[in-house]
């Protein structure tokens, strides 16, 4: 073989690996790069979440007023400063405010192709506060009591609380998501059940294809935390519903698509007989542990009890991905479950304060949330 032939091989072989070494390289930096910052912003904010001790010390505040105080050098003293009063509705608006710009950050901070996943997990808010104004408005409650200023139409939300009619509830939603469903539950085409249950199917729906759009482990994590949501609302609908002794006819129409729980073991859960005969077929599935660890309480009716148990499930799953991906969407998953967790004890902490509940009692219940 000639020389020259011999050095065109060889400069076509490093060409083909140094374009390989290129391409795999700037894929690296494409996957990784953009977590660097953010990423690091969040593991710092990680170090400021509440311990179990402080929340024991809070428990100890006695007052709403030393509760605030001993909230001083903490992230949510610029929402509490806004307070003119002390109530514990007042103070869980500020802690509503503070998790919504948790939300706000990670959509700025994150990169492009997944920081809109963020924005769609505050669509939720969306979701429980017109369930929450309509079921109120149909009750005859005042509906301002049962909503959160979190979300992605706040404006829109405290104009339907304020509202006079059902009909006027239309005209607001008019142009949202939400309108045509609205709209067949003042028809009565729908049951309020149905029109919840819909609510949350376009919500997830939305969300599953969002994290399907994406690619390699964005798609995996993203996918994962979607389905754990799911799993967790359909649980607990049929435990629920077993509890009561419903049929499976009944239950069908309220589960969400989509969990990781596949259509075959739904349909052995719907159809069991009883509530113990679903915790039995539980066993086999990736609830099984959780479900034999809280099997006592739950045979008794204590559904919270599984409820926390698949809080704490999903939030393990989770921190599990942010070691498997230490530079991925996995961190700021984490660190929201985690804040949504500290805010729900905080909110306990300053409602059973109110409520003149003693400190060891307190302690007992705030440690028992997950």
């Amino acid at each position: 073989m000639e020389v020259n032939t011999i050095t065109r091989i060889l400069d076509t072989t490093l060409v083909v690996v140094f374009t390989w070494i290129a391409y795999k390289t700037g894929s690296m930096i494409y996957k990784y790069t953009p977590y660097s910052y953010p990423n690091a912003r969040i593991r710092a904010m990680e170090a400021r979440l509440f311990t179990g001790q402080r929340f024991d010390e809070l428990a100890e505040s006695k007052t709403l007023n030393n509760f605030v105080m001993n909230l001083e050098d903490s992230d949510y003293k610029p929402y509490l400063d806004k307070l003119s009063i002390y109530t514990a509705e007042t103070i869980e608006g500020a802690f509503d405010e503070a998790l919504a710009d948790t939300y706000s950050l990670m959509f700025k901070i994150l990169p492009k192709r997944v920081s809109l996943f963020f924005r769609l997990l505050l669509e939720e808010w969306d979701v429980r506060n017109v369930v929450a104004i309509v079921k109120a408005k149909l009750y005859g409650e005042v509906a301002r009591d049962y909503i959160a200023e979190l979300g992605t139409m706040v404006d829109k939300i405290k104009a339907m609380a304020e509202a006079k009619t059902m009909e006027e509830i239309l005209v607001i939603l008019e142009g949202t998501e939400y309108e045509e469903t609205y709209h067949k539950l003042l028809l009565k085409e729908i049951t309020l059940e149905e029109f919840e249950t819909e609510l949350y199917r376009m919500h997830y729906a939305k969300l599953l294809r969002y994290a399907r759009s994406r690619k390699d482990e964005e798609r995996k994590i993203l996918e994962e935390f979607v389905k754990l949501k799911i799993d967790r609302i359909n649980l607990m609908t049929i435990l629920r519903a077993k509890l009561h002794k419903l049929e499976a006819d009944k239950i069908r129409p309220f589960l969400i698509p989509g969990g990781s729980l596949n259509q075959r073991t739904l349909n052995i859960l719907i159809h069991v007989e009883d509530l113990s005969m679903a915790l039995a077929e539980l066993d086999s599935t990736r609830y099984g542990e959780i479900a034999r660890e809280v099997r006592e309480e739950l045979e008794k009716g204590n559904l919270d009890a599984f409820n926390r148990a698949l809080e704490r499930f999903t939030r393990r799953k989770i921190k599990e991905l942010t070691r498997f991906y230490p530079l991925s969407v996995a961190v700021p998953l984490n660190y929201i479950l985690a804040k949504e967790s500290e805010i729900r004890k905080l909110k306990a902490i300053a409602k059973l304060i109110e409520d003149r509940i003693k400190p060891e009692d307190i302690k007992a219940i705030v440690g028992e949330l997950p």
